[in-house]
């Protein structure tokens, strides 16, 4: 059994509240540096499963006339543009309205069948044995470049995408290696190790098979850079007739139109402009995946004034309709006296404690106190911390309460009478938010903490409750189970409703030992929530039939991987719930799109049904997030990247990783389906390029 393991995680370089951006702000695009990861997610090891045994099963790419058909443009033949000429290499001259109409041409045609680009998009060096071995066995013509393939690739001549980029635009250094005499493409296929998620050679690999438009404010320096990349198309294309694999003749164009008439006549098409800011118009990963991670993770009320959610912007009106703000962090320390002197000083006449004064604490996050070495000084903090956090949400102070600001009445065993009245002058309740930056994971022990103390619910149906009927989704740590766990009775017996509701510790005790079947041996994630009906999960959890009843879950789809239950669990979950799809390993060659329809109408007949499916392989993030992300497409209506953003936000920490290949069906699958008057938002080398600088951050 595979379970999702949270790995140790990374200390960030400590930054407050005001420190996170606004999502709905303008936003500088930077791309000579990694955009700060998201906190605590990490990239899981993916098995490709056994090297196979006998050849793939796809055919190799074998382009004839009907593939060479495939891919029209609007920049071949080239008769239409002015030509340039300069020994052997020749250039086309092109303007803006040109540039758009061919962008705009390729978006509606359709893409060669995943069997005649792959393995080739893989990556397959001929020195990187291991690559080789897997793929192409003994059918060397594997290797080949796909003659199906006409892209565009644009190229801005300065490299400087931090201003003025035009959708899918990339540097020279990206694909180019540029000597003192010659020009000649970058070796994109890496010479060691075995991948089948090479997405950061898409774009190098795409240049070899695109004709290419390089733009620039100054003409003398887009000329020369484009007559280096013609030289570099006619040296690869005698290299590859050198190797009998002759390829279709891709061009050069050149375009110095200014950049202000792209921003005026074909905003469409301008993704930063030239003051350095995103537009909006063209999809940008990073940010749409923090859209769509704020959508989910919107702060909501889970008990009497509390809240739990994202930081908010700083001097945002979010973050000024909360009167104490508590960020939990990797740096955070335990200080429940700071809530205490809170409480304290709003109820002293003398403290003249503006009703507008705002508060901001620190907690330490999820994950940071580790079993066995906490010790009982921090679980005291952690109550006193959930205990002030009650009375200020209250406006009350424990009935004891002295100038002192101690308690009065404890009983033998030191334990603190929580009895709460109303104190002489009445306080004004406070509104406050748990929060931490991506607001779910280094806020989710104390918001469980929280929830069980102020809910009286014991800890795994505080964490049930927390995540169906406040649905919040949440990541914890096993250290979490472990700290919650231990200090479970406590949170009980020092919750208000221990005496309220006239509770025994008996009643604790009770409730303690009937732990739920679920919880044992829980690692502390649930299966992620992608939408209401349909959950995506690791082996792990398929494991758990009590879990998932427990979720809501009626429906089990393993892809290639088979859940190991005890005898009887099947007959008793039904046999007609259950879903599997065969013969799917993560290894780059097996496809999946012809189990999609099988698999969307199994979830669609568990969402008619009204209970949800989870989706599973033995990891979760690739086989199995692939049919997820087909599922978002089709009921939601999105396109391959924003459905993928979708789900990488809902798989909390855990990033998917469908690889290339599925990546490829899911981009061909829209196509598909969108029917008549199709157009692809993205096209395979930036789609892919994305990914690959989402993922920069975390790589090992």
């Amino acid at each position: 059994m595979m379970a999702t393991i949270a790995l140790s995680r990374p200390i960030a370089p400590h930054r407050n509240s005001s420190s996170i951006g606004s999502l709905t702000s303008t936003i500088t695009l930077d791309t000579s540096q990694c955009p700060a990861p998201v906190p605590n997610k990490h990239i899981p090891v993916c098995p490709p499963g056994p090297v196979p045994q006998q050849e793939p099963t796809t055919p190799p790419p074998s382009p004839g006339k009907e593939a060479d058909a495939l891919h029209q443009s609007l920049l071949f033949p080239p008769t239409d543009y002015v030509r340039l000429d300069s020994g052997r290499s020749c250039l086309y001259k092109i303007d803006a309205a040109g540039v758009a109409a061919a962008l705009d041409y390729l978006a509606r045609q359709p893409l060669p069948d995943p069997s005649q680009v792959f393995p080739w998009l893989h990556g397959l060096h001929p020195n990187n044995q291991i690559q080789l071995a897997f793929f192409i066995a003994r059918k060397r013509s594997l290797r080949k470049t796909p003659g199906c393939l006409r892209g565009i690739t644009i190229v801005k001549a300065d490299g400087d995408l931090n201003v003025s980029r035009l959708k899918g635009a990339i540097a020279p250094h990206e694909f180019l290696q540029l000597g003192n005499a010659t020009a000649e493409f970058l070796e994109a296929d890496p010479r060691e190790g075995f991948s089948v998620r090479n997405f950061q050679i898409q774009a190098a690999k795409a240049a070899m098979t695109s004709d290419i438009i390089v733009y620039g404010d100054d003409e003398l320096s887009v000329r020369k850079l484009g007559f280096d990349i013609a030289g570099a198309q006619q040296r690869w294309r005698e290299k590859q007739e050198a190797h009998r694999n002759p390829i279709p003749h891709y061009n050069t164009f050149v375009c110095v139109s200014p950049f202000g008439e792209f921003e005026e006549l074909y905003p469409e098409i301008v993704a930063v402009n030239s003051s350095g800011q995103l537009t909006g118009q063209v999809l940008d990963f990073f940010h749409q995946e923090r859209r769509e991670m704020y959508e989910m993770t919107r702060a909501s009320e889970i008990s009497h004034n509390v809240w739990l959610g994202p930081t908010p912007d700083q001097g945002s009106d979010e973050e000024l309709c909360y009167d104490v703000l508590i960020e939990c962090n990797d740096l955070g320390r335990l200080n429940p006296g700071a809530l205490q002197t809170i409480a304290e000083g709003i109820n002293e006449p003398d403290q003249h404690l503006s009703e507008a004064t705002q508060t901001f604490l620190e907690f330490p996050s999820s994950g940071s106190i580790l079993a066995p070495t906490w010790s009982h000084a921090e679980a005291d903090g952690i109550l006193d911390t959930c205990k002030w956090i009650w009375h200020l949400a209250h406006g009350t102070l424990p009935s004891a309460f002295s100038a002192s600001s101690k308690f009065d009445h404890e009983d033998s065993d030191g334990d603190i009478d929580m009895l709460t009245s109303a104190p002489s002058t009445p306080n004004k309740p406070r509104r406050i938010l748990i929060h931490c930056a991506d607001g779910y994971t280094e806020s989710t022990m104390l918001g469980l903490a929280y929830y069980s103390f102020a809910t009286f619910l014991p800890i795994p149906e505080a964490w049930l409750a927390l995540h169906t009927t406040q649905q919040r989704n949440f990541f914890a740590y096993p250290s979490d189970v472990a700290l919650l766990t231990a200090i479970a009775p406590r949170l009980l017996q020092e919750s208000p409703l221990f005496t309220l509701q006239n509770r025994t510790l008996s009643d604790i005790t009770s409730l303690i030992r009937n732990e739920p079947k679920w919880f044992a041996g829980f690692d502390g994630s649930f299966p992620s929530r992608i939408l209401d009906y349909m959950y995506l999960g690791n082996l792990g959890h398929a494991n758990n039939p009590d879990l998932l009843k427990s979720l809501g879950i009626g429906q089990i789809l393993s892809v290639g991987e088979l859940a190991m239950w005890r005898d009887g669990e099947l007959e008793q979950w039904g046999e007609e719930n259950t879903c599997v799809v065969q013969g799917v390993q993560d290894n780059g060659i097996d496809p999946l799109t012809d189990e999609f329809e099988r698999c969307l109408e199994f979830i669609e007949r568990g969402r008619r049904n009204g209970t949800a499916t989870l989706v599973h392989c033995r990891v979760g993030v690739s086989r199995s997030a692939t049919i997820c992300i087909a599922e978002v497409m089709r009921s939601l209506r999105m396109s391959f990247p924003r459905a993928y953003c979708f789900v990488r936000a809902r798989r909390l920490n855990v990033i998917i990783q469908p690889h290339l290949r599925f990546g490829y069906e899911l981009l061909k699958w829209e196509e598909q389906n969108q029917g008549e008057g199709f157009k692809r938002e993205l096209e395979w080398p930036e789609l892919a390029r994305e990914i690959a600088l989402m993922n920069r951050p975390y790589a090992r």
